[in-house]
């Protein structure tokens, strides 16, 4: 099903990207060439291109919670910029643990730059998004800047709980859900709280537009495993399967197992077996999922964690054009095309 990318996407991009470029600037010549290259502005040869730079979610839901408390977009550059520089660092590096070779459809940085460049380049994002942040250190920076360190550290929590999970087979599903919930949703939730503590928001409007975007994370994780076993690649910018073929313990792979009977035993005996899986492995995994129920439960989760997001919007009162926004966020990130 195709979903209509919301306005707020386009209304700040512009806005975004400007602030994005300003902070990579800062960095040494060496590492920025690896940063631009990563966020598509430039090609391997240094040369400037158009190439996809994705949608900016976090950074649009910022801009967004900010308008929801009453203030001005542009107050919440500073986190829309940190938060997504931080994100970005993620992705470095987790392109190097999980071995992708491809990203938003182009050669992953590590694969081009080096596993050690890639790496740098992450950990030179993650200083310059706290240095953007408490630059001038007033009130409401130094505290945007406490949630995103909070942020960071639980995402590499999950990171390393998601690591962990791919060589044990006895994983159940509330921690699968707790790990995304820390991986994914905490710095969605951060997004969200650094919007409305920059638009200097009352504590209820913080906390009630932080559980939003906690619940949203969760709900667009569960969407986001199911891509990654069912999602074509021209969507997902990655290889068909690609969650299976590194045996990851997703949403929809723990459902299927937990769920018992002979499926699941066969699908855990495939994924701890030892070798590269072939692609008939891989078909064959798929499928026991799918069939064990797996691809099903999940969808289901990621609705009702949707609805769950949306009722925290009705804690506060919120500018209309703002509530919208917001909806139709939640909407496109948990919609997504198959």
């Amino acid at each position: 099903m195709s979903v209509q990318v919301p306005d707020a996407f386009a209304r700040t991009h512009d806005l975004l990207e400007a602030g994005m470029r300003d902070a990579v600037q800062r960095l040494s010549p060496g590492i920025r060439r690896v940063v631009a290259y990563h966020l598509g502005w430039l090609d391997l040869e240094g040369n400037p291109v158009e190439s996809p730079s994705g949608k900016f979610v976090r950074p649009a839901l910022s801009f967004v919670c900010a308008e929801a408390v009453g203030a001005y977009a542009e107050v919440a550059l500073p986190g829309a910029v940190a938060v997504e520089l931080v994100h970005d660092f993620s992705l470095l590096h987790d392109d190097v643990m999980d071995r992708d070779t491809e990203r938003r459809h182009r050669p992953t940085a590590w694969t081009l730059f080096g596993e050690g460049e890639a790496i740098l380049a992450g950990d030179a994002l993650l200083a310059l998004a706290q240095e953007r942040l408490i630059d001038p250190p007033t009130h409401e920076r130094l505290k945007a800047a406490a949630a995103l360190s909070e942020a960071t550290a639980e995402m590499i929590t999950g990171q390393s709980e998601d690591l962990a999970f791919e060589r044990r087979g006895d994983v159940v599903l509330a921690e699968c859900v707790a790990m995304l919930e820390h991986k994914t949703a905490g710095l969605l939730a951060c997004a969200c709280r650094l919007g409305a503590i920059l638009g200097r928001g009352s504590d209820e409007q913080i906390e009630a537009l932080g559980g939003f975007g906690r619940a949203l994370g969760i709900a667009f994780q569960m969407v986001d495993d199911v891509l990654g076993i069912w999602g074509r690649p021209e969507v997902t910018g990655k290889q068909a399967c690609s969650d299976l073929r590194q045996r990851k313990k997703t949403m929809p792979v723990v459902a299927a197992i937990e769920a018992d009977g002979p499926s699941a035993e066969q699908l855990l005996s495939l994924l701890q077996s030892d070798g590269e899986m072939t692609e008939e492995d891989i078909a064959l995994a798929a499928k026991l999922v799918e069939d064990n129920g797996g691809r099903d439960r999940t969808l289901e989760e990621a609705e009702r964690a949707l609805a769950g997001a949306l009722r925290f919007l009705d804690q506060i009162d919120t500018p209309v054009d703002a509530r919208r926004d917001l909806e139709a966020i939640a909407g496109f990130i948990t919609a997504r095309d198959f």
